[in-house]
């Protein structure tokens, strides 16, 4: 039986790709990388975002320019780009729904926990959720299976008593890592080839969906 769901937030609960595709271009020109407005980097929202960038400059994960472009993203990500986001429309209903229902909601984000917990609180989603879990500033838990343990053990969860709902192959593999089922939204920034790859349980084209879905308890969960 499900009683708590870890949820994803950027292209799951909110859409922030002018906040992060900003900031990552202008962290990235901070270290001398102009990338073209003409070029997609949509790819990067969900995954742990130094690597993306070291991908971008095509470097080491672990070499000074990413940590220079990350610094660099940062700086204008904490004051401006946060608040460059908006929310998917049946977000809030939903979360008030699920939550009168008596499913306990975790926050699961790869993005640092300082500013997820400020976009809760910026959106007045923050009052849904038993606590809003991410990653710390200097890397630790970007992985979302080394974030999803982390809750696990912080919140003493059950993992066949919990279903991860999020929009990348990196929620759908962290989640299965821990033997917990997993739902994909087909909204976010997935391609839909990745989503068939990952093979979640079930995908849902509207976060309402996810209402339905634990109503009828369904057998694909």
């Amino acid at each position: 039986m499900i009683k708590n769901l870890l949820i994803d937030l950027d292209g799951t609960l909110t859409d922030p790709k002018v906040g992060i595709t900003t900031s990552a271009r202008y962290g990235l020109n901070k270290v001398g990388h102009l990338i073209p407005d003409s070029e997609n980097i949509d790819w990067i929202i969900g995954p742990p975002l130094k690597a993306s960038l070291a991908k971008l400059l095509n470097v080491d994960v672990n070499d000074v320019l990413a940590e220079q472009a990350l610094l660099g993203y940062r700086e204008r990500f904490a004051v401006t780009g946060l608040f460059e986001n908006h929310v998917f429309d049946d977000v809030p209903e939903t979360l008030k729904q699920l939550q009168a229902k008596g499913y306990r909601l975790f926050l699961a984000t790869a993005k640092p926990e300082v500013y997820a917990k400020q976009i809760l609180e910026h959106f007045d989603l923050l009052k849904y959720f038993e606590y809003p879990y991410g990653s710390e500033l200097n890397g630790e838990r970007t992985n979302k299976g080394d974030l999803i343990a982390y809750i696990l053990e912080k919140e003493q969860l059950k993992p066949e008593e919990c279903l991860m709902v999020g929009d990348r192959e990196h929620d759908i593999f962290g989640a299965r890592k821990h033997g917990i089922d997993t739902i994909a939204v087909e909204y976010g920034y997935g391609s839909s080839e990745e989503l068939d790859q990952a093979k979640p349980k079930a995908r849902i084209q509207r976060f309402a969906e996810l209402l339905q879905i634990l109503d009828q308890n369904v057998s694909l969960l």
